[in-house]
């Protein structure tokens, strides 16, 4: 009797634990999808405003879905805004600042990851502690030297995109540094140095070794460089830049008391946020891996 109880017992232990275990995973998956749509109400939305009529943007009892699809709105911004130039610059812009800014950063954080040199931690300290000053306020003090440059020097550092570069390398390579020293950290020395027995320079090690190894980490902050130059409006602004943010700003304070078009506001945020969604979509794998790699070391 007594061992029929027992078995009994487990049994409904058994079936409860499953019961609360399908529960609790039913009630994750709901809060998941709950947090999915919500994140995605705002961009849904935004696709659907880019394809409406004005009128139905501004009324407040017009349908969700737009009575005639518009896809004549997004050549009409294209021209209203004037946006392939606009396009081309910060493609230019935040392309070069990508690629220019990982490659001083994995240089950088290579060598403070493998070198011990005086000085290291406190740079490595300096480095981070450069990310703890707001930007606005050392705008104008920037803005000041850049012009200084530019009128007794001769470089276009202000109006032009080869200011908007430098800038913005200055400003991404410092994280930068930071996170890919931290890929660099946990490759194991012991690789190069086995590669290095075998004949190859500190370099080659670097290049064929390390470098690979820690390729994840390098598409994830590049990725990272992308994706904040490629939104940045305030320096932009202020050195004249004529990119993307800049330029939807310029077409919204322009239209100050006038009939705003939201619907090329919503088709040009449609536009510039396809190059980020793509570069996301192709690299997502690496993103992920650099993402799970740089926790572990």
């Amino acid at each position: 009797m007594s061992v029929s109880s027992t078995a009994g017992d487990f049994l409904a232990r058994r079936f409860g634990y499953r019961a609360r275990q399908r529960l609790t995973d039913w009630v994750l998956n709901a809060l998941l999808v709950f947090l999915i749509a919500l994140f995605m109400a705002p961009i849904v939305y935004m696709i659907i405003v880019s394809f409406k009529e004005r009128s139905e943007i501004t009324s407040i009892h017009a349908p969700l879905l737009p009575s005639v699809w518009r896809f004549q709105n997004y050549i009409e911004m294209w021209e209203y805004v004037d946006f392939g130039p606009l396009f081309l610059n910060s493609i230019i812009v935040v392309g070069t600042t990508t690629v220019v800014a990982t490659f001083f950063a994995a240089l950088a954080g290579y060598a403070l990851a493998r070198f011990r040199f005086p000085g290291a931690d406190l740079y490595g300290l300096t480095v981070m502690g450069t990310q703890l000053i707001p930007g606005t306020l050392f705008f104008i003090p920037l803005y000041l030297t850049f012009l200084w440059i530019k009128n007794n020097l001769g470089i276009p550092m202000v109006g032009s995109n080869f200011g908007a570069i430098i800038l913005y390398i200055g400003f991404y390579t410092p994280i930068s540094l930071w996170i890919l020293r931290g890929f660099f950290a946990s490759i194991p020395p012991d690789l190069e140095e086995q590669a290095m027995v075998d004949g190859a320079t500190r370099f080659i090690a670097f290049l064929r070794i390390s470098l690979p190894l820690a390729m994840p980490g390098i598409v994830s902050t590049a990725i990272y460089i992308f994706m904040t130059a490629w939104n940045e409006l305030f320096f932009g602004y202020t050195l004249g830049v004529k990119t993307i943010p800049v330029g939807i700003r310029a077409f919204v304070q322009g239209a100050a008391g006038t009939q705003l078009h939201y619907e090329y506001m919503a088709a040009a945020s449609v536009v510039i946020t396809i190059p980020i969604a793509l570069m996301f979509l192709l690299l997502q794998k690496q993103f992920i891996s650099g993402l799970t790699a740089g926790a572990v070391k």
